[in-house]
């Protein structure tokens, strides 16, 4: 029995490395959070491998090495994952904690080890510690809201709460059943199924956290993808995506909604004269203005160039225009000053109500791009309003 408990530690070693070096390699060597959070959840599992093979190995080491330092090795792996996990979800490190719940584990387990030698005791503060440690990484995954909740996080709390009962049930064992331990490779069945049950923990937490990483890294994409790279503002596929919702919304409820097509005047001379630096800056600054002037359960998204696009829900033609005109002084209202330079900027814009028969933004689009024309040769820096299916050009 002493053998197979040997044996399984050395597999566990074998598994925690195996893991360890998939997640070391696995990712791209940058500076994100999510990568660091990764490489240190990889070493936090060397370590743990490097606890597994004190106990493979406890017959060949000093008396007191095995127990001293394979739980030292197994509690800072516990503390470095519990900052892993923490910095991967955005949540505070609680890296103090972490460590302190270390060390005291540790020094608990070296009294009950060396001072007064007690088996049971031993492992009972032990798993305090590792409690107090999964603690901390259930209440790093519940954070924030349920309804965000993915495969990942579920996986992972449950692979926490079925650590805490394998606690109870080891403890259970010790202190209520008949058999008396002395030694983790005593041979004993609740030592077999303690160490073959541990190392399928190791082994699924890491495959957890890198389904966690994989979804979290996703979701940037996801985000990244509808995201335009030099304003920080919506791009195309974001305005469509969110003009679809408000369509649906808008059939439901008959709550109407309007399009604003904004286009910077001249702005081609910015970049000849000044650069595309300079132009760059000016679409930021622009940006930055649009944003003031509107509420919160509005959108300004780019089209693309020096287009913008403000969705705009809840407002009908005549609040749309008056937005517009809102946005139109906000800009021409002062110059915007770039490196140093105050540069003057007007837009011209066009309004269009989505209508119950758009069934997308391209239909919309076009209708308050024709009204964008028509400002753009009545003499720029104004707004016009597109007409109504049925009706004709209006002011």
């Amino acid at each position: 029995m002493s053998v197979l408990v040997q044996s399984l530690s050395l597999l566990g070693a074998m598994q925690a490395a195996t893991v360890a070096l998939m997640l070391w390699l696995g990712v791209h060597s940058d500076e994100s959070r999510a990568v660091r959070s990764l490489h240190l959840r990889a070493s936090a599992l060397a370590v743990e491998a490097l606890g597994y093979s004190t106990v493979a190995f406890g017959h060949y080491l000093p008396a007191g090495t095995a127990t001293l330092g394979g739980n030292a090795l197994n509690l800072l792996a516990q503390a470095m994952s519990v900052v892993a996990l923490r910095m991967l979800l955005g949540a505070p490190l609680r890296w103090r904690a972490a460590v302190a719940v270390g060390v005291i584990g540790w020094v608990g387990v070296a009294w009950f080890a060396a001072v007064q030698p007690d088996y049971r005791s031993r492992v009972l503060w032990g798993s305090v510690a590792i409690a107090c440690n999964l603690m901390l990484n259930i209440e790093a995954l519940v954070r924030g809201r349920w309804d965000n909740w993915s495969r990942a996080r579920h996986a992972l709390l449950w692979i926490f709460a079925l650590s805490l009962l394998l606690l109870v049930w080891r403890n259970g064992m010790l202190w209520l059943g008949d058999t008396r331990l002395d030694s983790v490779l005593a041979p004993s069945s609740i030592n077999v199924f303690w160490m073959l049950l541990s190392g399928m923990q190791s082994l699924f937490y890491g495959l957890g956290f890198l389904l966690l990483y994989n979804e979290l890294l996703q979701r940037q994409l996801h985000v990244m993808a509808r995201v335009d790279s030099l304003t920080g503002v919506p791009n195309r596929l974001a305005l469509e995506e969110r003009f679809t919702g408000m369509l649906a919304t808008d059939a439901g409820a008959h709550a109407p909604f309007c399009l604003l097509l904004l286009d910077i005047d001249h702005f081609k001379s910015v970049n000849d004269r000044f650069g595309h630096d300079c132009g760059d800056k000016a679409l930021k600054a622009l940006t930055r203005r649009v944003r003031d002037v509107l509420r919160g359960t509005d959108m300004v998204g780019r089209l693309g160039g020096e287009e913008f696009i403000v969705l705009a829900p809840d407002v009908g033609r005549a609040a749309g225009e008056a937005l517009a005109e809102r946005i139109r002084e906000a800009v021409a209202g002062a110059p915007v000053s770039i490196d140093d330079r105050d540069l003057p900027l007007t837009v011209s814009v066009g309004v269009a109500e989505a209508e119950l028969h758009e069934r997308d933004m391209s239909t919309t689009l076009r209708r308050a791009d024709k009204a964008l024309y028509v400002a753009k040769h009545g003499g720029r820096n104004r707004v016009v309003v597109a007409p109504t299916y049925a009706g004709g050009m209006a002011r």
